[in-house]
C-alpha cells in the first residue's frame, strides 16, 4: 500500500465524498443546526449570511424562514460544493438565494448587510480567526445576530472517538492537530471563542454546551462504515489499501457501530459549543 502524510482539512481540495455523502451528513448534522436556528429565529424579509454552506441544505433552510421578501447568502471556499448548492436551489424554485464561491474570514461582504449570520461547523477552518470575526462583524447590521455551532474536543465526542480508536489497532492514525491549528476541534476552549469574538467587537456573547446523539449513516451500518472510512475529520484511510486491511476496517467498524444500532438509528455521542453574539 501507499502511504501518504494525512490532511485533516482535505475536504478543501477534495470535495467530491462531502458531496456524496451529503444526504448523510444532513441526518447526522440535523440537531446540531436545531437549537441555533430555532435561537436565531430568522423572520420574513430578513437578510441571512450562511458561513461554510457546503452543498447548500442549511442555506435553504433559511431560505425558507425568511421567504420571499428575504434573502440568504450561502458561502464556501469550496467550488464544486457550491455548484451543487445553486443546482439545489434551482430545483427547489427559490429566487431569494445565493452562493458565493469564498472565504467569509476575507470576502468583502457588504458593511451592515446582515441581519443574521447563522454557522453549521464552518467557522473553524477559518486562518485567522480574529480577523475572520472582525470581517464578518463588519457585514452584521448593529443588533444583528451571530449564531454558531462547533465541535467541542476530539477526546468528548464519541462519535469520532470510538470508531478511532478502533481503528488505530489495525492503522497508524495521524495525530489530532493542536488547539491553536485550524481543523474541525480547533473551537474545543469556550473562553478563547469569547475573547476572539469581543476582540473582534461582537457583544453579549453567550456559549453553551450542547451534548447530543448523533445518527450515523441513516441508520445503515455500510453506509456508516464507508464515511467514516472516506470523511472521519481526523481520518484514517488517507492512503490506498490492501483489501485484506480494508476488510478488517470493515470488520472492526462494524463491531463499533452494531453496539450503537438501535430501532432509531446509529447513534454515537457528541458535544459541541452553540455560540451567539450580537
Amino acid at each position: 500500500m501507499t502511504d501518504t502524510t494525512p490532511d485533516v482539512s482535505s475536504f478543501r481540495v477534495q470535495p467530491e465524498p462531502w458531496i456524496a455523502f451529503q444526504p448523510t451528513l444532513d441526518v447526522m448534522l440535523e440537531p446540531l443546526s436545531r437549537p441555533v436556528l430555532a435561537r436565531l429565529a430568522p423572520a420574513a424579509g430578513e437578510r441571512v449570511l450562511d458561513v461554510g454552506c457546503g452543498c447548500g441544505s442549511t442555506t435553504l433552510t433559511l431560505a425558507a424562514a425568511v421567504g420571499p421578501t428575504g434573502t440568504v447568502t450561502g458561502i464556501d471556499p469550496s467550488a464544486a460544493m457550491i455548484a451543487v448548492a445553486r443546482q439545489a436551489a434551482a430545483a427547489a424554485g427559490l429566487e431569494n438565494v445565493e452562493f458565493i464561491e469564498g472565504d467569509a474570514g476575507t470576502h468583502p461582504c457588504q458593511p451592515h448587510g446582515y441581519d443574521v449570520i447563522f454557522s453549521r461547523l464552518g467557522t473553524m477552518f477559518f486562518d485567522e480567526p480574529e480577523a475572520a470575526f472582525t470581517n464578518l462583524r463588519r457585514a452584521l447590521r448593529r443588533g444583528g445576530r451571530l449564531g454558531l455551532v462547533c465541535w467541542r474536543s476530539l477526546e468528548e465526542n464519541a462519535w469520532t472517538t470510538e470508531p478511532r480508536d478502533a481503528a488505530a489497532a489495525i492503522v497508524p492514525l495521524p495525530p489530532a492537530p493542536g488547539p491553536d491549528t485550524p481543523g474541525p476541534f480547533s473551537f474545543a476552549r469556550a473562553e478563547w471563542i469569547s475573547s476572539v469574538l469581543c476582540r473582534a467587537d461582537f457583544v453579549d456573547v453567550t456559549i453553551e454546551p450542547l451534548d447530543v446523539d448523533l445518527n450515523i449513516g441513516r441508520g445503515n451500518v455500510d453506509e456508516a462504515i464507508d464515511f467514516y472510512l472516506r470523511l472521519l475529520p481526523t481520518g484514517y484511510l488517507m492512503f490506498e489499501p490492501d483489501h485484506h486491511l480494508l476488510d478488517r476496517l470493515r470488520a472492526t467498524l462494524r463491531t463499533v457501530l452494531e453496539r450503537h444500532r438501535g430501532d432509531d438509528g446509529i447513534r454515537l455521542g457528541s458535544a459541541s459549543w452553540l455560540v451567539f453574539a450580537r
